[in-house]
């Protein structure tokens, strides 16, 4: 399992919803973990190692040093509020950041890796991350939701840094 990269179709197809919660799952989510720990990530959805699969994990605490990882299984997003702009990166976009406009809070529903439901009310940074992986669910990535310019200017920064 590895994370897949910009330009890989996979990265823009929607995804599935999970049907069974089983050991499998539990699996694919230990190795996801491990992954995006090592690569120093925040959040890693099933799309980014090829899984068209409606889950996620994420971990903002990582950013300080501790570990507290979530799972959401199925998540939705119920109901939005205000605005904030973050400066935006991605495992499957390494090197680039730019900033981003999201809603400052939102209220989601999902799964956790137990099956049990989970209703929550995110803000600051875990709306942030929720928002950007539950995108790539749906084959969006942090990039499509860059002004026009900016966009121009990731598609030169890509062609610089990565194209062969």
């Amino acid at each position: 399992m590895e994370i897949l990269i910009f330009g890989n179709p996979i990265l823009r197809e929607k995804a599935k919803p999970v049907e069974n919660i089983d050991g499998e799952l539990k699996e694919t989510i230990d190795k996801m973990a491990e992954i995006m720990y090592k690569a120093k990530g925040i959040g890693l959805a099933a799309n980014q190692v090829g899984i068209l699969k409606r889950f996620f994990i994420m971990d903002v605490s990582q950013r300080e040093g501790k570990n507290k990882l979530e799972v959401y299984i199925n998540p939705e997003i119920v109901f939005t509020e205000g605005e904030t702009i973050y400066e935006e990166g991605c495992l499957s976009i390494p090197g680039y950041f730019a900033p981003v406009k999201r809603y400052a809070k939102i209220y989601i529903k999902a799964y956790d890796i137990d099956g049990k439901p989970i209703e929550r009310e995110l803000d600051e940074i875990s709306a942030i991350v929720f928002q950007h992986e539950y995108d790539h669910l749906d084959g969006i990535l942090f990039i499509d939701r860059l002004s026009p310019i900016r966009k121009q200017l990731f598609k030169k920064w890509w062609k610089k840094h990565y194209k062969k």
